[in-house]
């Protein structure tokens, strides 16, 4: 079959200039016709231009060298024109796909981004994750609890995790300085910081509540330090309320550390299950606490004795005290005559019966040193000791029987003076029965007669608790659980206090909701 007719690729060179004589043949709606059909390409450029002249007749030779090169390059430079335009064409294809297709997937990593920092609220699915930063400024050190929480929707939470860490000394030893208070709370604060995550912060409330160590200074100085932790407070990027800062009483103390222990075993979660008693001996106060069950009990007992609880919409009935004063460190200082916050005069010695005699020495309570002496006395030490611990005692401690029926841990001081004379384990903790205490309390003491203690007060300490017990109704047979955790979460007052709190904020937000 012949060719169709049809006019060559570069019909009228003679009437191009030479500048786009190359680019008409190479011209693109005619490429495909060109390499079909090679014989209807124009004519090379010498034989389209005619001599005209013997001048370009001498000329012939060098022209024919330059019109074999033009045929291979023309060949040649169509090939590459067509190489290009179909690369172009293939490349601009695949990044239109690519950005078509990427449309869905930025979207969903955009999803994913803003759902990574949302901030904490109701969850659609899934738990809902919440924070809660808990102070706790007691009369030996200021301590710092950050809390995370997990809660489905109408269960009671979980402790998912907590960061703790503590200053020494207490708030309250900075009574007449309060500037120097403010680097302690910021580095605690910093550690709360590093714990929760940065969209958390503006939704996770913070809270200070001071004990026994505040509670025994003036109140002009106890306002002052109270004002400068608020003041730190507000300055930082945490949920802070009017009532941020604040000092507890003692059975808002007791009542918290009664919730910290009764929701880490359980018995909070578990509608029907037996509640347990807390115990707590601290360095100011001492507190009791427990779920009555006989009527006997309510009616027999002081109305300042009883308080109502509303936490995880349940409501309690509590039998609730905390002895301001007859902490252990407090006591000390009572049973060898001092006054709180008032160094002896003319620094004069304190002499007292449960300390060796012939031992002298000093010790600091409260940033007052006392000068402290034994006393030369006929008689055992112990009797001597438990003698004087019984005048400080009487008439100070409300005796209940129902203590002999309910299940009791304890806690703080009456763990660590277990642990020092091997009652339980120093790390594990342990059970005891009340009798116990007396019994090393005996040793302890006669020991002391002939050797020096480890500890100038272990005889005193072990008197006093074991005198303390059983001023509270407790029995020589009764057992008490000694513990710092339950399930590896620290026992004190400041999980239930954070439980306590974001309760009542949630019911503040319901009326409104």
């Amino acid at each position: 079959m012949s060719p169709p007719k049809t006019a060559p690729c570069c019909p009228d060179l003679a009437s191009t200039p030479p500048s786009r004589q190359v680019q008409s043949c190479c011209s693109p709606a005619l490429l495909p016709h060109c390499l079909l059909y090679p014989e209807h390409r124009a004519p090379p450029l010498t034989a389209a231009l005619a001599p005209s002249s013997a001048h370009e007749e001498m000329r012939k030779i060098p022209n024919n060298g330059n019109l074999r090169m033009t045929k291979v390059a023309y060949p040649l430079g169509l090939f590459v024109c067509l190489f290009i335009y179909v690369a172009y064409i293939k490349w601009h294809w695949a990044s239109a796909t690519q950005a078509f297709l990427g449309i869905p997937e930025a979207a969903t990593g955009a999803r994913r981004g803003q759902q990574a920092r949302s901030p904490p609220g109701p969850a659609a699915h899934g738990p809902e994750v919440s924070y809660g930063i808990m102070f706790d400024a007691g009369s030996t050190g200021t301590r710092v609890h950050v809390f995370q929480f997990s809660r489905q929707p109408g269960e009671t939470p979980t402790l998912t995790h907590e960061t703790f860490k503590a200053l020494k000394p207490g708030l309250s030893a900075y009574a007449d300085d309060v500037e120097k208070s403010t680097p302690g709370i910021q580095e605690l604060l910093d550690v709360a910081k590093q714990d929760i995550p940065f969209d958390f912060w503006k939704a996770t409330p913070l809270v200070l509540k001071a004990t026994a160590g505040l509670r025994l200074l003036p109140g002009e100085k106890a306002q002052k330090l109270l004002q400068k932790v608020k003041e730190v407070f507000e300055a930082s990027p945490f949920l802070v309320g009017d009532d941020c800062v604040s000092i507890m009483n003692g059975t808002d103390e007791g009542v918290s550390a009664w919730i910290t222990v009764n929701f880490l075993t359980g018995s909070l979660k578990t509608s029907g299950r037996g509640s347990v008693g807390m115990l707590d001996l601290g360095g100011g106060s001492t507190q009791i606490t427990f779920l009555p069950r006989l009527e006997g009990t309510l009616q027999a007992s002081p109305p300042s004795f009883l308080t109502s609880l509303q936490v995880f919409n349940r409501t309690y009935r509590l039998y609730s005290y905390s002895y301001l004063g007859l902490g252990l460190m407090s006591a000390r200082l009572a049973v060898l005559g001092g006054e709180e916050g008032k160094p002896a005069e003319d620094g004069q010695e304190l002499v007292s019966p449960c300390l060796s005699a012939g031992f002298r020495g000093e010790w600091e309570h409260a940033e007052v040193t006392y000068r402290i002496a034994g006393q030369e006395a006929a008689g055992s030490l112990y009797q001597l000791c438990a003698r004087r611990v019984s005048e400080i005692l009487r008439n100070k401690v409300h005796k209940t029987e129902e203590v002999k029926n309910v299940e009791f841990y304890a806690f703080s001081y009456y763990y660590d003076l277990a642990a020092n004379v091997g009652l339980i384990d120093a790390e594990k903790g342990g059970s005891l029965v009340v009798e116990d205490f007396e019994i090393a309390a005996k040793y302890v003491c006669r020991t002391a007669e002939t050797r020096p203690p480890p500890s100038p007060f272990l005889c005193l300490d072990l008197t006093y608790v074991s005198s303390l017990l059983q001023e509270l109704g407790f029995p020589g047979d009764k057992v008490l659980k000694l513990t710092r955790k339950i399930d590896n979460v620290e026992t004190s007052w400041a999980l239930g206090a954070t439980f306590h709190y974001i309760d009542s904020l949630s019911r503040h937000k319901s009326p409104a909701a």
